[in-house]
């Protein structure tokens, strides 16, 4: 389940490949890595056209899942099962998003001899590490996010990404899944404009030459 992933890139390329029509963003970072329940660069559908705005990575858990009725959520980052009642609500074009990266993070299965810590892998659509995205949803959202130490409530604008069966790359690293990326402009259109029928086959795995393993990602 991919946890952390990167974006080095500027804003005008994602502006240009995402056709977003209006941006909200402020300044973003020349590198930035993005993990669980932090803020991060998200192209999402309004009804004045795509907005690139920064929302919290980690839709609302589904309250089976929350300890207590009043814990506060930390979020779902991944979602697999989009035929589940709880996800099926923003599946619509109105809560469809574009989560903008240049790498994602995957932990491989067994420990290093010497740290005792299982690797961390990253993977990228090739060496140069190139913009794609992740394809997404969001929603805004009222209650409290965080921990019991730190809780947030209020008032949040939420997302995540949809994940999928790894393919040949990552499946060695992580055999469960994979994030459904992004990177044709038929697919991002398709993503933002279908219907659902439609949209739902982009939830599928990277072909196997489109996705490489890499060092680290690159910085600015």
């Amino acid at each position: 389940m991919c946890n952390l992933y990167n974006l080095t890139t500027n804003q005008q390329a994602i502006r240009d490949i995402a056709g977003v029509m209006r941006d909200s963003l402020g300044n973003l970072e020349p590198s930035l890595d993005i993990y669980p329940d932090r803020e991060a660069p998200v192209v999402r559908n309004t009804p004045e056209g795509c907005e690139l705005a920064r929302l919290t990575w980690g839709m609302p858990t589904p309250p089976q899942f929350l300890k207590t009725k009043d814990a506060p959520d930390t979020g779902v980052t991944n979602i697999r099962n989009t035929r589940s009642p709880h996800w099926r609500r923003w599946l619509g074009v109105e809560n469809r998003c574009l989560v903008p990266a240049t790498a994602f993070s995957e932990y491989g299965q067994k420990p290093d001899p010497v740290t005792k810590r299982k690797p961390l892998y990253w993977f990228a659509t090739d060496e140069t590490q190139p913009l794609f995205f992740f394809a997404g949803i969001w929603t805004p959202w009222h209650g409290t996010r965080g921990s019991m130490k730190t809780p947030r409530p209020g008032e949040h604008q939420l997302f995540a990404f949809l994940t999928c069966e790894p393919n040949a790359v990552v499946k060695p690293i992580h055999p469960k899944a994979m994030p459904v990326i992004l990177t044709s402009p038929e697919d991002i259109k398709t993503w933002m404009t279908a219907d659902w029928p439609v949209a739902q086959a982009l939830q599928r795995p990277l072909a196997d030459d489109a996705l490489t393993l890499v060092e680290r990602p690159l910085t600015a």
